[in-house]
């Protein structure tokens, strides 16, 4: 089920904008930074009380696919949107595969505002913190929880449905003397609790999701838990590149990734034809508008991919070649590196580019304790996205993210769409072309 109809009904909007603006007032109050909220009044005849979106990933799932849920369920958020007033709240980060490092400190419960530009995100669909959320909760509590699933039969023929069924997992506990269910809820544990829960099987697009949650169920906040269960509704779309476009990085990961770049990558925004409008609404970029800084970025993929991608991953030395010969066509003599490559195998690399300058972002770790490892890999992310010319890893998000990105900033597709490819690969078929569509 889709729509194509996005414009907010007028009562809902503003009391959305309302309830956001309040929970800025409440958090500016803790710094002294304004009059309190309780001076501001508003009366909006007719208006529906907004309700709430949650919904969470399987806790395998790494950082890029989590950010394609995200626009998953933004949409359908949006499409809700259209009838009655919800906002989407963010699931917070918690520790994931690749965040490995131990001297950080905590690497849970980590806000969505530590690594986006919620004003950004807000510009496709209303959306709050979780934190947020319980704070103006008036109990620690969530209404529903759904926890999709697949159809435990299986299935003949693609066929868009959905069924409250028994759980085929179960995920959650109920506490008998409360009443109320218990589960992982972001790292939260029994700091949170929810009244209702079911298993949902569903089969389909987010959209399918929307008639259900409009007509079958009343409840103020709603959950979905594993919600990469279901399929973005039209994938590669002018709506789907507007929530993309929406989730632009933090300003201080990227004004992080900037200077790394000026400083030493000889590459700034002005000289790379890379300038950002500040609302990326107002933002369309031709292919070919942007230039690049003086630099080959690649995403090379190591730890798990090498074992279990075996044939898509080339050894060290291989890589090194192919970046040696593009550079040598591209005239560059610098080359960026983001990888998840152990330290030895970094050097090795670079031992096979003596002639070339090598960089890798690493940050102090005072820096990196700020940032956690997810912040590192925006920053990576966003240095490979301003590169002259960027090669990838098959089949990793993370190069996909990088190729969206270099997309939104209007490069070349034949500087973005490139990647790795093994010395036993004769064909080394190049990435689908995901082209942005405005």
């Amino acid at each position: 089920m889709t729509m194509t109809c996005y414009s907010y009904s007028k009562a809902g909007f503003f009391i959305i904008l309302f309830v956001l603006k309040l929970i800025e007032l409440t958090y500016a109050s803790e710094l002294n930074d304004f009059e309190p909220a309780s001076k501001f009044k508003i009366v909006i005849d007719q208006a529906k009380a907004p309700r709430y979106l949650l919904y969470d990933v399987n806790p395998g799932e790494g950082f890029n696919l989590r950010r394609d849920v995200y626009m998953r369920i933004a949409i359908l958020a949006r499409n809700l949107n259209v009838d009655s007033p919800w906002i989407l709240v963010l699931p917070p980060w918690s520790r994931l595969y690749h965040w490995k490092s131990r001297d950080l400190g905590s690497q849970e419960r980590i806000s969505w505002s530590a690594f986006f530009d919620l004003h950004s995100l807000r510009r496709f669909v209303p959306v709050m913190e979780f934190d947020e959320f319980l704070k103006i909760s008036q109990e620690q509590i969530i209404d529903e929880v759904y926890y999709l699933q697949h159809y435990e039969e299986g299935w003949d023929k693609w066929e868009e449905k959905m069924d409250i069924r028994p759980c085929l997992q179960k995920p959650y506990h109920l506490d008998v003397k409360s009443k109320l269910w218990h589960g992982w809820f972001y790292g939260y544990g029994d700091e949170v609790a929810a009244r209702k829960f079911e298993c949902m099987s569903v089969m389909g697009h987010a959209g399918v999701l929307k008639p259900f949650l409009m007509t079958n169920t009343t409840a103020r906040s709603v959950m979905l838990d594993r919600a990469e269960t279901v399929l973005h509704d039209r994938f590669g779309d002018s709506e789907f590149w507007e929530v993309r476009r929406s989730m632009r990085f933090s300003k201080e990961l990227r004004r992080i990734a900037d200077d790394f770049r000026m400083f030493q990558l000889d590459s700034t925004d002005e000289q790379d034809m890379t300038m950002l409008e500040d609302d990326w609404t107002q933002m369309k970029r031709k292919p070919g508008d942007a230039i690049g800084g003086p630099y080959l970025a690649v995403h090379l993929r190591r730890a798990d991919f090498a074992k279990v991608r075996e044939k898509d991953v080339p050894s060290i030395k291989h890589a090194a070649k192919q970046l040696k010969k593009m550079c040598k066509k591209m005239e560059l003599q610098k080359i960026f590196v983001a990888t998840d490559a152990t330290s030895e195998e970094f050097a090795e690399l670079k031992g096979n580019l003596k002639d070339f300058s090598v960089y890798r972002y690493e940050p102090t770790l005072e820096i990196k304790k700020k940032i956690k490892d997810g912040g590192v890999a925006i920053i990576d992310q966003w240095i490979c996205a301003h590169a002259r010319y960027f090669i990838g890893t098959r089949e990793s998000t993370f190069s996909f993210r990088i190729q969206d990105e270099r997309e939104i900033l209007g490069f070349n597709p034949d500087t973005t769409f490139n990647r790795l490819c093994h010395e036993k690969d004769k064909t080394c078929e190049q990435p689908t072309r995901w082209t942005i569509k405005y």
